[in-house]
C-alpha cells in the first residue's frame, strides 16, 4: 500500500497513469475529509491532508453511486440480518449460510491464534459454525479449477500468437484490484491481453450457489454465500453485474468479509480461540474433510505464473521444469523467470505486484518493449498475503513483522498440484459435464472490457473499512 500527500493543488492520485484524467478537486478533497475513501482513510493535518490508497480505486472517479450501495452492504451487520432470519418461525425467509475462506486468510489466523494452519482453520471453522453458519470451505479446489483453465487459455493464446495481437501478453486475472484498473483506467490497451479464467471467489461462488445448492435440493437464493477474503477490492468483484443472477436476485458471492472483519466478529462475540472448540471445515460433495490443509505452488497468492510456467513448458517444449528460479528486477516484487534450451529463451514470464510496478510494466507496454508472453499482476506489494483487509499496521502501512509471520505459516502446509486432484477431475465431470463443455465457459470464465469512461453520475464513497 502507498500513502500520497494531497496538499492545497490538484494533484491526480499516485496510482493514476497519464491515460486517467480523473484528478481530485478541491471539492473532491474535501468531500474525502468527511467521507473517508474506499480502500483508505484521511487524516487531518494542520499543513496537508493524508490520503492512503491502496488502489486506483480510492480516485472518486471510478466508484458509481450503484456499486457504492451494493458494497456498503457487504459487512458484519449484513451476516447478522441473516443469523436473526433463521432465528424467526418464518422459515421461507430462512437461508443456509455457507463461508468460503480463501487459503491467504489462514495464515493471519494461525498467527493471530498461535496455531498452525490446518488447527486454525478448525478453530475458524468452529467459531463460525458457533454462530449459526452451516457449511465452511476451503477455496483451494476452486483455485484449482481457476489455474487448470488459465493453464489451458495461455497455450491457446501461444498457438495463435503470429496472428492474434491481442494473443500476448497473457495477464492473470486473479486480482480485482488490478481487474478494476486495467477496465477503468487502461482500457483496451490491456483488458484484450487478460485470461479470462475467473478469480477462485467467483468459481467458488458458481460452485456454491450451483452445484452445492443443487446437492442440497436448494435454489441458489436460498443460500447465502459469504467470501472471506484477505483484499477489501474483493467486496467490488463480488458486484460485478455478470457474477448477478436477475430472475433470482442472488449473487454468487452475496457477501465479503475480510480476515479483520472476522477477527472483530470474535472479538465482538467475547470469546478466543482457547474457547471455541475445533470442527473440520466441511467438504464439497456432502462429508467433512478432516484432512490437513494445502496449497498451490508459489509465492502466496496461489502461484498461478508457477503452474501456468510448468505447463507450458512440458505441453510446447516437452520439456520438464521441476524448479522455478527468479530474478529479481526493480524489486522483490518485479520479478522474472525465463525456460532457457540449448542457448535459446523459449519462454519469458514476470511476477509484478504493487501498482508502481504495474505502471513500469504498462510503459513499457506501450513502447511494445514488453519480452513477457504471461505477467502474474497482484495490486498489493507482496502478494495476496499482505492484502489490506488483514495485513495493515499502524499508519495504514503493511504490518511487516505479521506478514513475515504469515509467510512463514503458509510456506508450511504441502503442496499439491491442481491436476492431481481427484476432486477436481470428479467435478469437470460432474458439475461441468466434461473439460471441453460450453458449461465450462458459463461457469469458471468471463470477459473484461473497457470502461474508461467514467460513469455518469459518481459520489465520493460514504464508506469507511
Amino acid at each position: 500500500m502507498s500513502e500520497v500527500i494531497i496538499g492545497r493543488k490538484k494533484k491526480k492520485c499516485e496510482n493514476c497513469t497519464e491515460q486517467c484524467n480523473k484528478k481530485q478537486s478541491d471539492e473532491g478533497i474535501n468531500s474525502l475529509q468527511e467521507k473517508g475513501v474506499v480502500s483508505g482513510e484521511v487524516r487531518d493535518s494542520t499543513s496537508v491532508q493524508q490520503v492512503l490508497l491502496s488502489t486506483c480505486l480510492s480516485c472518486e472517479g471510478c466508484i458509481s453511486e450503484d456499486e457504492i450501495q451494493k458494497i456498503s452492504q457487504q459487512n458484519l451487520d449484513e451476516i447478522n440480518h441473516v443469523l436473526a432470519l433463521n432465528k424467526k418461525c418464518d422459515t421461507s425467509k430462512h437461508k443456509v449460510l455457507v463461508v468460503s475462506v480463501c487459503p491467504q486468510s489462514l495464515p493471519f489466523f494461525a498467527v493471530k491464534f498461535q496455531l498452525d494452519v490446518s488447527a486454525a482453520s478448525q478453530k475458524l471453522c468452529g467459531f463460525l459454525k458457533s454462530v449459526g453458519v452451516h457449511y465452511v470451505f476451503d477455496t483451494t479446489i476452486a483455485a484449482s479449477f481457476s489455474i487448470l483453465e488459465s493453464q489451458k487459455e495461455f497455450i491457446q493464446r501461444y498457438r495463435r500468437k503470429h496472428h492474434d495481437a491481442n494473443a500476448m501478453p497473457m495477464f492473470t486475472s486473479s486480482c480485482p484490484g488490478w481487474i478494476r484498473y486495467a477496465e477503468r483506467v487502461l482500457g483496451s490497451l490491456v483488458t484484450p491481453h487478460i485470461c479470462t479464467a475467473r478469480s477462485p471467489q467467483q468459481i467458488m461462488g458458481s460452485l456454491v450457489k450451483e452445484f452445492f445448492a443443487k446437492q442440497q435440493k436448494l435454489t441458489p437464493d436460498q443460500v447465502f454465500h459469504v467470501m472471506l477474503a484477505p483484499c477489501f477490492d474483493k467486496k467490488l468483484e463480488a458486484v460485478r453485474e455478470e457474477f448477478y443472477n436477475s430472475v433470482l436476485e442472488t449473487r454468487d458471492v452475496d457477501c465479503v468479509l475480510t480476515s479483520g472483519e472476522i477477527l472483530h466478529l470474535m472479538e465482538q462475540s467475547k470469546v478466543t480461540a482457547e474457547e471455541v472448540d475445533s470442527a473440520p471445515l466441511d467438504h464439497i460433495f456432502g462429508e467433512s474433510s478432516d484432512s490437513g490443509m494445502i496449497r498451490h505452488k508459489g509465492r502466496g497468492s496461489e502461484g498461478f505464473l508457477e503452474h501456468i510456467f510448468k505447463h507450458a513448458a512440458k505441453e510446447l517444449f516437452g520439456l520438464d521444469v521441476q524448479e522455478i528460479v527468479y530474478k529479481t528486477l526493480r524489486n522483490r516484487d518485479f520479478q522474472e523467470v525465463a525456460l532457457e534450451h540449448d542457448g535459446e529463451t523459449l519462454l519469458q514470464f514476470a511476477a509484478v505486484y504493487g501498482f508502481r510496478n504495474i505502471q513500469t510494466l504498462v510503459h513499457r507496454m506501450r513502447k511494445g518493449k514488453v519480452p513477457y508472453q504471461l505477467v502474474e499482476v497482484l495490486s498489493c506489494p507482496g502478494g495476496c498475503l499482505s492484502g489490506r483487509g488483514q495485513a495493515e499496521g499502524e499508519g495504514g502501512r503493511p504490518d511487516r513483522a505479521l506478514v513475515q509471520q504469515m509467510e512463514a505459516s503458509y510456506s508450511s502446509l504441502p503442496v499439491h498440484l491442481p491436476e492431481s486432484n481427484p476432486e477436481v477431475q470428479r467435478l469437470y465431470q460432474d458439475w461441468l459435464d466434461g473439460q471441453d463443455s460450453p458449461h465450462v465457459q458459463q461457469c469458471l470464465h468471463t470477459q473484461y472490457k473497457s470502461h474508461t469512461k467514467p460513469p455518469s453520475h459518481i459520489l465520493s464513497p460514504d464508506i469507511q473499512w
